[in-house]
């Protein structure tokens, strides 16, 4: 049996609230301080809420995402004949602006062609899934994934009509007293690539999964087999038992069917593991940034799986009984092991796994 090559992760760039570069995400999320505050973008003077986490100063989505892009491949090493040999993989809100982003995007950058992928919170894991892929099966040697996400007035409407949003200005996954989720910018860029061509490495991305469970539009599995079997692929493909993750980097978004449903696939995919494995969810320092969130997580996680230290959980008021986990609280915590899951969930059932260790 031939062995296939391994994939690992690059140049890694992002910008949220929590500042511009990964140095300034991976100091932020350390910090433990959140970067909610009201919102100056639009008006939000009909709405039941005002906060999310935005950049002071933001340039257009296309920029953003060209300087992501940029940064990315800079870190990672790539010449113009490197990228013009290399996928490109893009995850935005979808809508008939996404062609044109997309080809001056490419055009731009230096890249032959451009996939998008425009489904809801699991894009970017997709598209990163997609890469590995890609990789793995000797199409390409390396793939570029970029997300983007700023904080608008249709989401923002959509999320509070919906009631989604946080009325105490605070996200608090996992914990007694959450009252739902914030939005927040997010743009990231990375580059994978098989692990032989690779010159600069920051993680192995080891595995990866997606499970559907399609329980309701909008709802959670309340047992999170979606989820649960998105983790245990990702798992299995690493060929890891759940004794060998030391940290998840949650969905958790802080509201309430969500985080328990999270917490019942946890459980059930890691088994008796899931008690002692540290558990956070960094989208209560940066916010939800909806398409882009996968791709902010995963540059988060494999920072602070690097720096040997691991994210706390902020807004945490009291443990809930339904969320039965080692939910990080107070400070970061060193990180025990070399392994780290990614999790992401979106509208509709759609689960993905994300397992990164330390090259």
């Amino acid at each position: 049996m031939v062995e296939r090559p391994g994939v690992q992760l690059t140049g890694v760039h992002a910008t949220s609230a929590l500042g511009r570069g990964a140095e300034a995400q991976l100091a932020g999320v350390l910090a433990g301080v959140p970067a909610f505050g009201p919102v100056r973008r639009f008006d939000t003077g009909t709405r039941r809420v005002d906060a999310a986490a935005t950049l002071p100063q933001v340039g257009g989505l296309a920029d953003e995402l060209a300087e992501a892009v940029e940064a990315a491949c800079r870190a990672a090493g790539l010449d113009a004949a490197r990228r013009a040999r290399s996928a490109l993989l893009l995850a935005v809100h979808g809508g008939s602006h996404v062609p044109r982003l997309a080809g001056d995007l490419a055009a731009g950058a230096g890249f032959p062609d451009v996939r998008t992928y425009t489904t809801a919170c699991v894009s970017a894991t997709s598209a990163v899934a997609d890469a590995a892929a890609l990789i793995r099966r000797g199409d390409v040697e390396r793939a570029v994934v970029a997300a983007g996400y700023l904080v608008e007035p249709d989401q923002y409407a959509l999320f509070d009509a919906g009631r989604a949003l946080a009325t105490d200005a605070a996200v608090r996954p996992f914990s007694a007293g959450r009252t739902g989720l914030l939005l927040g910018d997010g743009i990231a860029a990375v580059v994978l690539e098989r692990a032989d061509v690779a010159r600069r490495p920051v993680a192995d991305l080891l595995g990866w999964g997606r499970a559907g469970d399609a329980f309701h539009p909008c709802q959670p599995d309340p047992a999170g087999r979606g989820l649960s079997r998105a983790v245990t692929a990702a798992l299995r493909r690493a060929g890891l038992a759940p004794e060998a993750v030391g940290y998840v980097n949650a969905n958790a978004t802080g509201t309430s069917h969500s985080d328990a449903a999270e917490a019942a696939a946890l459980r059930t995919a890691l088994g008796p593991a899931a008690a002692r494995v540290p558990v956070s969810s960094t989208k209560a320092l940066h916010g939800h940034a909806l398409e882009a969130s996968g791709l902010l997580e995963l540059v988060v996680t494999v920072l602070a799986l690097r720096h040997g230290k691991l994210p706390v959980n902020a807004g945490w008021l009291g443990p809930d009984p339904d969320c039965p986990l080692d939910v990080i609280r107070d400070a970061p915590r060193p990180a025990a092991t070399g392994h780290a899951l990614s999790l992401n969930a979106a509208f509709g059932g759609a689960n993905t796994a994300l397992l990164v260790g330390a090259p």
